[in-house]
């Protein structure tokens, strides 16, 4: 659909660390042989909105018999979002789903109480040289739906809103946002969209949610007379209306954020939780690996081997 023409881009006086209120420089780490740069959580910010985890995947390139094997493990008091700009994943997981990505396409996958997935470059794709770019993300979940039964969700790119107009095209991956609604089912307020701006092209942020931020994937913008490139992420101070300007080269931006949750989290490896003792239930009852009747089962087409707890 058009880009809606009631939302007009508002580009404040204030100076740009007047308006942000945390930047943040993602540190890199290796997962499963090749690098992210992780966002969130970071020393300076554990959440925007109820988002708490934010790893850039990539951009990777492999060889013909090369990819990516994320062995089974366990999660539990979040749901995990995946979103690929490049290439495609098989997501599996212990409700039998058997489930490919591809670009612009979301996997949601609900833990609540728990739930064990795998994340793997397919047989098909490994036969010659493939690449990865993505964003994937966990959301944590409010208290009273932490204990929530697993579910999973995927939706392609023709289900999600899609805005173009103007120099720029941003599709809504979950949550509202700029006057639309995702189908994906969420527990609280939030957006999370994939931004596309041309050269000197204008967006304005939604100003329907108390938390709001952006990272910056591709390019560069510029916020009240200053320029932020690609691997930052800006929250803002809520309550004030702004804009970004497209850097030049343009910007692909992920914007997310939404409502805060009523206190922090406990993170700890793949869980999330509001309390320490839902923490050390779950270690305990991974460490038990009792597949068949236990709290965790293994996804039934990627049962050979998983992630032992950590040490």
């Amino acid at each position: 659909m058009s880009w809606n023409p009631t939302i007009e881009p508002h580009c404040p006086d204030a100076s740009s660390m007047d308006l942000i209120e945390t930047l943040i420089v993602p540190r890199a780490r290796d997962v499963a042989g090749f690098e992210v740069r992780r966002a969130l959580p970071s020393p300076k910010r554990q959440m925007v909105g109820p988002f708490i985890f934010f790893d850039q995947m990539g951009p990777a390139e492999f060889l013909t018999d090369q990819g990516i094997d994320v062995r089974p493990h366990p999660h539990i008091g979040l749901a995990t979002v995946t979103y690929l700009y490049k290439g495609e994943f098989q997501h599996r997981d212990s409700l039998g789903t058997n489930q490919m990505i591809y670009p612009g396409e979301v996997n949601w996958m609900i833990a609540g109480n728990g739930v064990t997935h795998s994340e793997r470059t397919s047989a098909n794709t490994r036969q010659g040289p493939s690449s990865l770019f993505g964003i994937q993300t966990w959301v944590a979940l409010p208290e009273e739906a932490e204990d929530t039964g697993a579910a999973f969700e995927h939706h392609g790119a023709d289900a999600l809103p899609f805005l173009e107009g103007e120099g720029k095209q941003v599709r809504l991956i979950i949550g509202d946002a700029y006057g639309q609604k995702a189908p994906t089912k969420t527990f609280t307020e939030m957006f999370y969209a994939d931004a596309i701006l041309e050269a000197g092209a204008v967006l304005p942020l939604p100003d329907n949610h108390e938390d709001r931020g952006i990272y910056v994937t591709q390019g560069s913008i510029d916020v009240a007379g200053d320029n932020f490139t690609q691997g930052q992420m800006m929250v803002f101070r809520p309550g004030d209306k702004l804009s970004v300007t497209a850097g030049p080269a343009g910007a692909r931006l992920i914007l997310l954020g939404g409502a805060t949750l009523g206190g922090p989290r406990h993170i700890w490896w793949n869980f999330v939780a509001s309390s320490k003792e839902k923490i050390d239930d779950a270690k305990a009852s991974w460490a038990k690996g009792d597949w068949q009747h236990g709290r965790f089962q293994l996804p039934p087409d990627d049962n050979e081997e998983f992630i032992p707890l950590p040490v």
